[in-house]
């Protein structure tokens, strides 16, 4: 072993045994008992194994642990390997046999291991649409004006069609009776106001690496991303997928700050131009959200009633937050209010 893996090993596998423990807290028990197994036999016998072990950058922050795991599931969901797929879910093995199940799968899919590792996790979480929803119907009501959505980190663009989903909160319900994609979020507190009818005009996202839902491939990888134990929420996923075929949108590779600038100049009258995103902000660079809360500042000098700015996002106040704000600032006038407290996933909401 190397002096730079003999160095880095022990963050690694503290980093995986850390993943497994929020797996634990988050409902998910077998990517738990995944990540511990892979922190006990990661070694240098493999390509995957020696880039884990000399990962150059921050762990946790790259998501690393999670990244091998969807590398595997990906094995599992494409058919791809049998063997590995027999200790996964509804399979249930004891520990010396998944160990040794994954260690041959690793030696067998080294080379698809190893790439899987070049790609950072993207979930489109479609919960969070739960979270967002009485927001946008916020908007709805103050404005009553058809919305020119613009969504910023929308990996496969998914929420941008959030209006097609059906959601309950307690007994109130709201949405498309008939919709596949179900949200049904655990309400703490009281009832958000749900009144309004939202009509969209246009729907369009940017990511700086955007899933092409249209390709087996990034299907396949957004899949892939969804914890193995957690069926409803693949099967969520599929049923948005399914839907956005018939869902006109636009998703384009582009810096969140060069999209929102000129989407802010072409923007019209007759309509809300309304900005949103969900757990992405703390991922950008501060200059790129600098950027865009100045442009959005700017435009919002010249807003009006017949043509506002709404800016509604899901995220921290600050990164040590147990919980996400929901949070919207409006022009004209560019008042900002705290509307809810949401958790990260999209499990409950508390309005504030």
């Amino acid at each position: 072993m190397n002096e730079i893996s003999s160095t880095a090993a022990p963050v690694i596998r503290d980093h995986f045994e850390m993943q497994a423990r929020a797996c634990d807290g988050l409902g998910s028990p077998f990517t738990a008992r995944l990540c511990r197994s892979l922190a006990g036999l990661l070694d240098e016998g493999t390509r995957t194994g020696r880039r884990l072990l000399q990962w150059p950058g921050n762990p946790r922050d790259d998501a690393l642990a999670l990244r091998l795991c969807g590398g595997l599931h990906a094995l599992v969901l494409s058919g791809s390997d049998r063997q590995l797929a027999a200790i996964y879910p509804p399979q249930q093995v004891g520990g010396e046999t998944m160990r040794l199940v994954l260690k041959e799968a690793i030696q067998r899919n080294d080379e698809a291991l190893f790439t899987a590792l070049d790609n950072a996790p993207q979930t489109n979480e479609i919960a969070r649409s739960g979270m967002l929803l009485p927001g946008f119907l916020t908007i709805a009501r103050e404005t009553g004006l058809p919305f020119a959505l613009h969504e910023i980190g929308s990996s496969a663009a998914l929420n941008l069609q959030f209006d097609r989903f059906l959601y309950r909160y307690g007994e109130a319900e709201w949405g498309d009776a008939a919709s596949p994609v179900r949200l049904a979020p655990e309400l703490r507190g009281k009832l958000p106001p749900l009144e309004g009818k939202i009509t969209v005009a246009s729907r369009r996202g940017c990511d700086v690496a955007p899933v092409d839902i249209g390709k087996a491939a990034d299907r396949l990888r957004l899949r892939s991303y969804i914890w193995a134990d957690q069926a409803l929420r693949l099967e969520r996923l599929d049923a948005a997928i399914d839907l956005a075929a018939s869902t006109a949108f636009r998703l384009e590779k582009a810096d969140a700050a060069d999209f929102v600038r000129a989407e802010l100049e072409s923007r019209q009258a007759g309509s809300v131009f309304v900005l949103f995103h969900s757990i992405m902000w703390q991922y950008m660079p501060r200059s790129t959200r600098n950027a865009i809360t100045e442009a959005l500042e700017e435009a919002g000098k010249e807003a009006s009633g017949d043509a506002p700015i709404a800016w509604l996002r899901m995220e921290p106040l600050s990164t040590s937050d147990p919980y996400a704000t929901l949070s919207l600032t409006q022009w004209p006038g560019g008042e900002t209010r705290h509307l809810a407290k949401c958790d990260y996933h999209g499990r409950w909401i508390e309005w504030q």
